[in-house]
This record gives C-alpha cells, sequence and structure tokens, in this order.
C-alpha cells in the first residue's frame, strides 16, 4: 500500500479552502496568471497541455475562453477542487483527476506542455514534483509569487495562512529550475495589476473606497513599471510579485 507523502490535515485544508473562497477573488487573479502563461507561450502551439495543481480551475477558465489548446488536463489534490473543475464544464478539458500532489499518473513525455502555476510555494518536496512534471513534458511553465523580500520571516502567519512555504526570487526559481536540468526559454516578471490591489483594498479588506485611494493605486504601479523600464532588469524583478517561467527539458541533474 503507497504511503500517502501530503498530510491528510493539508488536504482538508485545500478542500475547505475551494469550497468557501471568493470565486470572483480567485477568478480575477486567475485572469493575470493566465495571461501570463500566454505571453511567456507566445509563437508556440501545445496540442496537449497539463495543469498541475489546477484549483478550482480557474486558469483553465481563460485558457479554455481563449482556445489555448484543444485537449488539456487537470490534476489536483482536493477533491473539491476537482469538482468544481468539473462542474465548469470547460471544452477543451478532456480530463480531471484527484492525485496525491507528486506522482503524476501519466506516460513519459505524454504532454506537450505542463502548466505549474503558484504551485511550488506550496510544495513541501519541489524538487520531486519537478522531475515529475519533467517526465511527462516536452516544455513546462512554471509561475511564483516573488514572495522573498526582506523581512519575510517576521510575517510567517501571513504567509503559512495561503499555504506559502517555499519562498522565491527569479534569481532563485533559475538556479532551482536549471539544477534540476531544465532549460529557461523564456521568462516574465509581473506585478500586481491595479484592478487586484484596488478589489484587495476594497472588497476583500473592506476599506472605504474613494477616488484619491483609486488614483494612488493606479499611480503606485506605473511610478514601479516606470523605474522598471528605465532601470532594467535587475529592478524590475526587485519591483515583480510574480516571476513567469518557460523551460524545455535540458539534462539531468548533476552534483559532483
Amino acid at each position: 500500500m503507497k504511503k500517502e507523502i501530503i498530510d491528510a490535515g493539508v488536504k482538508t485544508a485545500y478542500d475547505n479552502f475551494y469550497q468557501a473562497h471568493d470565486e470572483a477573488w480567485r477568478m480575477l487573479g486567475a485572469k493575470y496568471k493566465a495571461q501570463n502563461i500566454v505571453d511567456v507561450c507566445r509563437g508556440r502551439t501545445f496540442t496537449k497541455v497539463l495543469e498541475v495543481g489546477a484549483g478550482d480551475g480557474s486558469i483553465l477558465h481563460y485558457l479554455d475562453e481563449w482556445n489555448f489548446s484543444a485537449d488539456m488536463h487537470a490534476l489536483e489534490i482536493a477533491g473539491s477542487g476537482v469538482d468544481i473543475i468539473k462542474s465548469k464544464k470547460l471544452k477543451h478539458v478532456k480530463s480531471v483527476q484527484v492525485f496525491d500532489g507528486y506522482h503524476i499518473p501519466f506516460q513519459d513525455d505524454e504532454f506537450d506542455l505542463v502548466i505549474l502555476s503558484h504551485v511550488l510555494e506550496h510544495v513541501e518536496f519541489e524538487r520531486m514534483l519537478l522531475r515529475e512534471i519533467k517526465r511527462v513534458s516536452k516544455f513546462q511553465l512554471i509561475e511564483v509569487p516573488r514572495d522573498h523580500r526582506y523581512g519575510m520571516d517576521k510575517k510567517m502567519k501571513h504567509f503559512l495562512d495561503y499555504g506559502h512555504i517555499n519562498m522565491y526570487t527569479p534569481s532563485s526559481l533559475r538556479f532551482l529550475l536549471q539544477s534540476e536540468g531544465l532549460e529557461i526559454l523564456h521568462d516574465k516578471v509581473s506585478m500586481i495589476e491595479p484592478a487586484v490591489s484596488k478589489f484587495n483594498a476594497f472588497v476583500n479588506q473592506k476599506k472605504s473606497k474613494n477616488l484619491l485611494k483609486s488614483l494612488k493605486i493606479d499611480l503606485e504601479y506605473q511610478a514601479k513599471k516606470f523605474a522598471g523600464f528605465i532601470s532594467g532588469k535587475k529592478k524590475q524583478e526587485e519591483f515583480a510579485n510574480a516571476y513567469t517561467v518557460l523551460t524545455k527539458k535540458a539534462t539531468d541533474l548533476h552534483i559532483f
């Protein structure tokens, strides 16, 4: 009998999260995550695609709507997430399955592309999962939040409340992926869009909404974007809230 790697309490937590979490909030964030996927994959066509850790299917909703691929599949550890994805009846999504978080129930090189969007930060054994997605795919799309900043250790509760147990910068993610034998083909840094910041402030946090506060969010976003444009890649990565990478298989892991 195969021993479960993910604790039962973790599975329950994600089940409850998808059942209780606000759909409008998840759909808004997913729209920009899906756009990052499209941007990084621009100019390439993927016939068969798998999303690992698909959540409630919010990203798949947009990829389906935008005809990203005619043959898409999903894996998710939470049964509630799988039920929600199935209920969406997405025309290009051919299968949706519960999995144990690490063992992907497909053959070697079965997929042109595997998507891992905002998953690695939740994964205890991240290299184990990366090796599995590398096994079943020709190309890999990984996006993580840029949580690794000064003082992050002072905000443990904040990150753990979101299930974030790994912290990344663009440099640290590149190191991880390349050390696992993945060649980086294209990447993108992105900041939180003003629409997301406004929803979080005025809906989630229930702050009073006025024109001045809304304008301040817009101006801060534009100021950081301009400063990054002027200063170059290093500053863009410092301002980034997420990092998206497209990779392909290159080598196996070699140490010493």
